[in-house]
């Protein structure tokens, strides 16, 4: 594992769950929900691009670009799957900006260590662990 620090959004948003009471924390996750940004018309053009998330049973699709070493995330989930578009949104707004390097060093258990396992299922902790090991593979294959 990595001894590189945790990006400074993803360890903003990890402590702003913990500091928030256990009861208020799935409010919290469903604020992000709404935050989820729609995707580029460019990728909206191109489904195709588009990698399926199967460990979520909401059909969630996320695609990655590395552009100069830099990564974006994109990444589209049902509006009624909020809490599936709650950690959608966290790993957009997280890993968006951050280069291939720091994308690769986050923890496979990040989604583990936000406070949520008390709040959501382990099968939605495991969706949001696949959003993110599926964007990894998608930034070492494009780096």
């Amino acid at each position: 594992m990595s001894t590189m620090p945790l990006p400074d959004t993803l360890a903003e948003i990890r402590d702003g769950f913990l500091e928030t009471p256990e009861s208020d924390r799935l409010l919290l996750l469903l604020e992000f929900s709404d935050e989820l940004p729609d995707v580029s018309a460019e990728v909206a053009e191109h489904p195709e691009m588009h990698e399926r998330v199967v460990e979520c049973q909401s059909p969630v699709y996320i695609y990655v670009e590395v552009n100069d070493g830099i990564v974006t995330m994109h990444a589209t989930a049902p509006p009624e799957a909020p809490t599936t578009r709650g950690f959608a949104s966290i790993l957009v707004q997280g890993l968006s900006g951050l280069t291939a390097e720091q994308v690769l060093a986050i923890p496979d258990d990040y989604p583990q260590s936000i406070g949520l396992t008390k709040a959501v299922s382990p099968l939605r902790l495991g969706g949001m662990t696949g959003m993110l090991m599926r964007a990894k593979n998608q930034v070492k294959q494009k780096s």
